[in-house]
């Protein structure tokens, strides 16, 4: 309720004012979209130049060291003695 009120209110004092003209922007709508197209085409290419270093080496499993300050609780009990 208090956003219509209040959107009236601006609404009827812009109208009252005669302020219609658009607010000014630093270039054309066009010329601000196909920047932006640019820059996520840059990001994206960005971003896949980083998939294959998920497939560089092998997947191995993790030594479980029993000795380590803070094992790895998923190590299914490997380097533990058994309860």
């Amino acid at each position: 309720m208090l956003a219509t009120l209040l959107t009236t209110a601006l609404t009827v004092s812009a109208q009252a004012t005669g302020e219609e003209a658009p607010a000014p922007t630093i270039a054309p709508p066009f010329v601000i979209g196909i920047t932006l197209f640019v820059v996520f085409v840059v990001l994206l290419f960005v971003t896949l130049s980083y998939t294959n270093l998920g497939r560089r080496h092998e997947a191995t499993d993790e030594h479980a060291d029993p000795h380590r300050q803070h094992p790895n609780k998923h190590d299914r009990h490997q380097g533990a003695p058994s309860h």
